[in-house]
């Protein structure tokens, strides 16, 4: 989005708000060129146009009809073919020595053996819980080493669906139920307050070599920032691996903090997202907010 914002007070949303928000997200990126008024995007949700003005405006700092801006500059610019996609990647290279590397300032990870991953986590004890995030429902996966997984729900009845996509994953693994021990994780994940360097969080990949690499280099992505799937590729030294890069970034198991969000089609469109493009897009939001 191409729109400067300064936020004056932290607007960081009870993890409730999500909803109400990816449903403007939802309607505003579908009828962007029907250019709706408050009002009629209140009554499209069915909430009183004054109090989601105030959802809208905390969580995202910005107001609706601001955010409908920025997707509307944001389409007519690539109908009109201007994007400079040399000068997006070439921001992206000058953002690896900013100070604002959202792994910087509170991720530090580790890759397991590739034997660890060819077992399914055989062996391995993963300790997981739901809990109300920026972003909706988030599933919080733990070892004795780490955060290894991170996914979203809609609500709670889509826990389910999203618990078994995650446990798909490393089947062999031994997973238990631990809400209390999750949620530190969960805090300090969602609440910029506690991204301290002197303290990072500690993260654990577990993939194919191939995959780590891939999302080793997402990690580098400033916050903020975008990267197009060639570029990764490039990155990686597999210039015309474009296909598989996009494929390890859809597996990545540790989302917004191993942040595959920000990878993006050549064209500069947002292409999809694992967790959802409206989230995608919530997440981009959010962050074009903070940086």
């Amino acid at each position: 989005m191409n729109m400067e914002i300064r936020l004056t007070k932290d607007i960081t949303p009870v993890g409730s708000d999500y909803r109400t928000v990816s449903d403007v997200i939802a309607l505003l990126t579908e009828d962007y060129q029907a250019q709706p008024s408050l009002d009629a995007i209140a009554r499209r949700i069915g909430q009183d146009p004054t109090e989601l003005q105030k959802t809208f405006t905390r969580w995202a700092g910005l107001s609706p009809k601001a955010f409908l801006q920025a997707v509307t500059i944001d389409h007519a610019k690539r109908l009109l073919k201007n994007e400079n996609l040399p000068l997006l990647e070439a921001s992206y290279e000058l953002g690896l020595s900013s100070p604002g590397r959202l792994h910087d300032l509170f991720v530090t990870h580790e890759a397991m053996s590739p034997g660890e991953w060819k077992t399914g986590g055989v062996g391995l004890e993963i300790r997981y819980g739901f809990h109300d995030s920026l972003f909706g429902r988030a599933l919080v996966m733990i070892t004795d080493r780490g955060l290894c997984g991170l996914a979203f729900a809609d609500d709670q009845a889509a826990e389910p669906a999203s618990l078994k996509d995650m446990t798909d994953r490393w089947p062999g693994a031994r997973y238990v139920e631990d809400v209390e021990a999750t949620r530190p994780y969960a805090q300090r994940v969602f609440d910029p307050a506690r991204w301290n360097p002197s303290e990072p969080l500690r993260v654990v990949l577990i993939g194919t070599d191939f995959q780590i690499r891939v999302w080793e280099q997402l990690l580098e992505i400033p916050l903020g920032r975008l990267c197009t799937y060639s570029h990764l590729a490039d990155r990686i030294g597999s210039p015309k691996a474009s296909r598989a890069v996009g494929a390890a970034v859809g597996r990545n198991p540790v989302s917004f903090v191993v942040p595959c969000h920000r990878a993006i089609g050549k064209s500069g469109a947002l292409t999809g997202y694992h967790w959802g493009l409206t989230r995608k897009r919530a997440m981009l939001g959010w962050e074009a907010a903070k940086a």
